[in-house]
């Protein structure tokens, strides 16, 4: 296991897998693989004939593929969840376990570009093969749609400002780099707090590049549809955005308005809260800095 903690330490690992309630003889699904930390665990707590599907869409990923008959790895984004599913034959499971946060190994490879520690080319995609990179974000987007891009997925309040800077330099040059475009946007980094501001800009990029907010949104709609009655839903995410996305999803089966009523005026949803808001412990936290942010939600399909 050593070489799976190098590339990404779990969070909360215990609890979400506590949260699966695992079955011996089930089918479980880590959308999320990364270091292989959860999957690692689910497997431990399964029986010979019990079965494990991850998805991680970065290939540097599949270097921690588990050599187990029980497990299988697919190269592909967790919105296409059922339809990789399908394609293995598997129409029901038992349990899905999704860890949204960006892995130590991306933030801690340079050229990756997703850390404001190191120079690189703006990249910043979870999967090389996409087209579209940070560099064609950053260089071919309005002011106006920039704008919306700090502030949805950065909660910045200068994101006029730092739209405005960005699109004024470029115009000179194109920005290459993340040094680059920290030097376009430097008014806009608070002395004292330039990192955090930083951090945040970098995130809002990397939500848009990627398209997380969607991928989350499409693979959450499918939840209900591939969990078996009784499977259950564990899910840890690091910003706002994402737990608002998810608590509303398990409250009312929905992104937006109402939850459905059936005749007689009862919520008619798919999952039910199990538990409350579950947080990393002082301890995890002080092991390792980058769970302070995480939220862990369990939901069971009704």
């Amino acid at each position: 296991m050593e070489e799976h903690r190098a590339y990404h330490l779990p969070v909360l690992l215990k609890e979400s897998v506590d949260g699966l309630n695992i079955k011996e003889d089930g089918v479980y699904v880590d959308v999320t693989f990364g270091g292989g930390g959860h999957s690692t665990e689910i497997l431990k707590r399964l029986g010979s004939k019990g079965r494990l599907i991850a998805f991680d869409q970065d290939e540097d990923a599949l270097a921690n593929t588990i050599k187990d008959g029980r497990f299988e790895l697919i190269n592909e984004n967790f919105r296409f969840l059922k339809r990789f599913l399908k394609f293995y034959g598997i129409l029901k499971v038992d349990g899905i376990l999704a860890d949204f946060g960006v892995s130590s190994h991306q933030f801690d490879v340079a050229e990756r570009g997703f850390s404001t520690r190191f120079d690189a080319a703006l990249d910043m995609r979870m999967d090389q093969r996409m087209a579209k990179s940070a560099y064609h974000l950053v260089n071919q987007r309005s002011a106006e749609e920039l704008t919306k891009v700090f502030l949805e997925f950065g909660e910045l309040r200068s994101a006029k400002g730092i739209a405005h800077a960005i699109v004024a330099e470029r115009s000179r040059r194109p920005i290459e780099t993340t040094d680059g475009l920290k030097h376009a946007i430097a008014k806009f980094l608070p002395r004292g707090k330039e990192n955090k501001t930083l951090a945040k800009v970098y995130q809002a990029i990397r939500i848009e590049v990627n398209e997380e907010v969607l991928a989350l949104k499409e693979f959450l709609e499918q939840v209900p549809e591939v969990l078996d009655k009784g499977g259950r839903l564990s899910v840890i995410s690091y910003h706002s955005l994402e737990d608002r996305l998810v608590k509303r999803f398990i409250r009312d089966g929905k992104f937006e308005g109402q939850a459905e009523k059936d005749f007689y005026g009862n919520v008619d949803v798919p999952l039910k809260k199990i538990g409350g808001l579950i947080v990393p412990s002082s301890e995890e936290i002080a092991k390792n800095n980058r769970a302070r942010s995480a939220k862990l939600r369990i939901a069971e399909r009704i």
